[in-house]
């Protein structure tokens, strides 16, 4: 994918993450891993304003390379990821209402679904709280990441990952969906989870389904 393509998948990921209620208003951001380093959408420009020329090119040291725009104040928590997992292709960070709410209470998303396999292990872990934008969040966050492809941020939002812009938004869509499911069982009582070997035996069934 050419880096024009990338741009544009950048903001198609982006409008696509407000039109699904993911975030509101310029809230959120998305990265996408390029040669040198990342891009990232810009800081408090309207998604559905954003063209492709927005789009900031970044090193993962903060040195902007192209753009008149400044970068999301996020920019940290992308470059930290990236930096960690070179495997990764895209970062998506939003405000989700079921997975804020989660956060808030500072709870992990538990094992009460098979399908919280789909974001890498057992369980989605809430990484601990840090001030939006500063190298701690970004700590705290690649972190909570380890061996999983998404994490709730406490008193935050969410951020997931993928291989490209489009597999990290279909991913949040998952998350938001399992932390409702839990939100609302969590109304009526605690809910059961299914134990590691369970787990286990869904992500082995997700691996041989992946490969083949």
């Amino acid at each position: 994918m050419s880096e024009s393509e990338r741009r544009g998948a950048l903001v198609d990921t982006a409008r696509a993450m407000n039109r699904a209620g993911l975030s509101r208003g310029t809230s959120g951001n998305v990265s996408v891993r390029v040669d040198g380093g990342m891009l990232i959408t810009p800081s408090a420009v309207p998604y559905e304003d954003m063209g492709p020329d927005d789009v900031v090119r970044m090193r993962l040291d903060g040195t902007v390379v192209d753009g008149g725009r400044k970068p999301s104040t996020e920019w940290r928590l992308h470059a930290g990821i990236l930096e960690a997992r070179p495997q990764v292709g895209a970062v998506l960070h939003a405000h989700p209402e079921f997975s804020t709410a989660l956060a808030c209470l500072r709870r992990e998303i538990p094992p009460v679904h098979y399908m919280v396999a789909v974001a890498g292990g057992s369980t989605i872990r809430c990484a601990p709280y840090a001030t939006f934008g500063t190298p701690e969040l970004a700590a705290n966050t690649v972190a909570a990441l380890e061996d999983r492809t998404a994490c709730l941020l406490a008193n935050h939002g969410l951020v997931t990952l993928g291989a490209s812009p489009t597999e990290a938004l279909a991913l949040a869509v998952e998350v938001e969906a399992l932390a409702a499911v839990y939100w609302r069982a969590l109304q009526v009582g605690e809910p059961a989870s299914l134990s590691e070997a369970e787990m286990a035996e869904i992500r082995n069934a997700f691996e041989e389904y992946r490969a083949g």
